[in-house]
């Protein structure tokens, strides 16, 4: 048998610090590794895999358009792509798409877009306040607006243009708009910055905030969209609508796709400015398609909102439990238990030989983010599992 890890360290470029484990298969929300060892996946790919790993519905799409066409280029129409952007605008507040790679490449691409709005209506305006604690991709202007020193430091000097603000902060926001701003960035809830909710009115405040400055809202929706929070979209549970939108990770169930989405009066990109070789090509298409026809026709959101609500009074149970974990957060199935020491990597580890997977956020934070279509069984399963992990640490 191969020694996977160590070719791995061999031909790969050191960027990641792995989990002792190689997956070569999955199904629904369990995964196996090479020795046969079964896992509940409570990581989901980065809540990438929204209807579990390999769907039937997402493999049919994926082997139909395989056979029929994989790639050309835009510079052709293709069918798959135009039923994914209807889809996407049908059922949401934007009126049009531009598809990429990748989530990192939308959040390029919308910044691009708002800097020429800020061109043609704000006098030249450039500048794109984001908030500390964020993340919006890997890129040098995507580190930018990351609002993380660690992921900026390396990299120094970045991009101008960007300005960090405190999340959850209205004056702070405002105090931040000059006359050079022409967007504002956000996420509804910050994924890798540690699942952070948002008071209730603050979104609502700076979509209020934006309108009045003549700015545009620009939400970076990569991590919550596609029914993660219980609705298609996080934007429908505060009660505004973004002039921008970026969509990646559970729109293609596991096929590299993003999307910028624009309402009419943002989609200012004219032939030439913008594009993709890559981008929307009809294989990607057709797995988004079926995924989010998928979501819509069988209540995924609904499902996430119930068995949601379930996991967050199992872990609120935990936390009652164990005087360890200082803070249970997050909405729908993307949730963030918070420990008062460093553990969280032996919690990892314990719940790995014990056959769930979950995510480190950071050394004292778990983060789960299982497949949509996860069930309570399951939920009882990794409560289970986490349960007596944390009790084997602290007693």
């Amino acid at each position: 048998m191969n020694d996977w890890p160590q070719l791995e360290s061999k031909y790969i470029m050191h960027t990641v610090n792995r989990v002792p484990v190689t997956l070569v298969r999955g199904e629904g929300a369990r995964v196996w590794d090479d020795n046969g060892s079964k896992y509940l996946d409570f990581v989901g790919g980065w809540a990438v895999t929204s209807l579990g790993h390999c769907h039937p519905v997402v493999t049919a799409a994926i082997a139909e358009q395989a056979r029929t066409l994989i790639q050309v280029s835009n510079q052709f129409y293709t069918i798959p792509q135009i039923k994914l952007a209807e889809l996407l605008v049908e059922n949401s507040c934007l009126d049009k798409v531009f598809f990429s790679n990748s989530g990192a490449e939308a959040n390029e691409g919308a910044v691009k877009l708002a800097r020429r709005y800020g061109q043609h209506y704000r006098n030249g305006a450039y500048e794109i306040i984001s908030t500390f604690s964020s993340f919006h991709g890997r890129t040098l202007s995507m580190v930018a607006a990351t609002g993380q020193p660690k992921f900026q430091q390396p990299y120094i000097p970045l991009p101008e243009g960007f300005v960090n603000v405190e999340y959850s902060n209205i004056e702070a926001m405002k105090k931040a708009t000059t006359d050079k701003t022409c967007a504002v960035m956000l996420e509804p809830v910050q994924g890798e910055g540690g699942v952070n909710v948002p008071d209730d009115d603050y979104l609502a405040a700076v979509s209020e905030w934006c309108k009045r400055k003549g700015i545009l809202l620009i939400l970076d929706e990569i991590q919550t969209g596609i029914g993660r929070l219980g609705t298609l979209f996080a934007y429908e549970q505060y009660g505004i609508e973004p002039d921008i939108m970026t969509l990646a990770k559970g729109l293609g169930c596991g096929v590299p796709i993003g999307a910028i989405m624009a309402k009419d009066s943002a989609s200012v990109f004219v032939p030439g400015e913008h594009g993709s070789t890559f981008g929307g090509n009809p294989l990607a298409c057709a797995a988004a398609y079926a995924t989010v026809k998928f979501v819509l026709d069988n209540d995924i959101c609904g499902n996430v909102s119930r068995v949601g609500k379930y996991l967050f009074h199992g872990l609120e149970g935990l936390r009652r439990k164990y005087s360890c974990i200082t803070d249970v957060r997050g909405r729908g199935l993307l949730l963030a238990v918070e420990f008062d020491r460093d553990i969280a990597g032996t919690l990892l580890s314990g719940c790995l030989d014990r056959g769930l997977l979950v995510n480190q956020l950071k050394p004292n934070t778990l983060r789960l983010m299982p497949p949509l279509i996860v069930d309570n069984a399951d939920v009882d399963e990794a409560l289970g599992i986490l349960d007596g992990v944390i009790s084997g640490i602290v007693g």
